[in-house]
């Protein structure tokens, strides 16, 4: 999967919302949207990406914002055995 590609559009998602007035609610929608339409292995990669430095330093701050405070809930739910 290729991370840079998936950062690029996680950034255009966070420059879509970051014109939202309330910060709060902005950073939310940009996690809610990935949550919500990534499939689970681009979530893992995105996370994964968050961990390293070189990585997140060319996401958005609002998006490293989004996926930092919405960690958990970013994580792919595990199938019952």
């Amino acid at each position: 999967m290729d991370v840079d590609n998936l950062i690029e559009m996680a950034n255009r998602i966070g420059q879509f919302f970051d014109s939202m007035p309330d910060r709060a609610e902005a950073v939310d929608s940009v996690a809610d949207h990935i949550r919500r339409f990534w499939e689970p292995r681009m979530r893992l990669a995105i996370l994964a990406a968050l961990d390293n430095p070189e990585a997140s330093a060319s996401m958005e701050p609002i998006v490293r914002e989004a996926l930092s405070l919405h960690k958990a809930d970013l994580q792919p739910k595990t199938a019952p055995a």
